[in-house]
């Protein structure tokens, strides 16, 4: 899966328009190989994000859940922490 994708379901606040979009722009770009179509394909591929944000959208709207909603900014410390353990600091040491 494209790490790029992020979870939607069950923040606080929801899922804005703009992610679900992304998500879906990430999604259709993973699928067709494309990260920017050509004119050609530009009209097939706009219409593949649509319907895909749309059944996103049907989708995060139809699931239910008894856990708490997650917090964003908790959660974006969760992935650095977890970024550092693999990645390292990212820091190159000085010469």
């Amino acid at each position: 899966m494209c790490r790029n994708i992020k979870t939607l379901f069950n923040f606080e606040p929801p899922a804005t328009e703009l992610e679900i979009r992304d998500a879906s722009l990430q999604f259709v770009r993973k699928l067709s190989g494309f990260a920017v179509p050509s004119r050609g394909n530009e009209a097939a591929f706009e219409q593949a994000v649509q319907e895909i944000a749309a059944s996103a959208r049907k989708l995060i709207g139809s699931l239910s859940t008894q856990a708490e909603p997650r917090n964003r900014e908790v959660e974006a410390e969760k992935a650095k922490a977890r970024s550092a353990r693999r990645f390292g600091t990212g820091s190159l040491p000085q010469p």
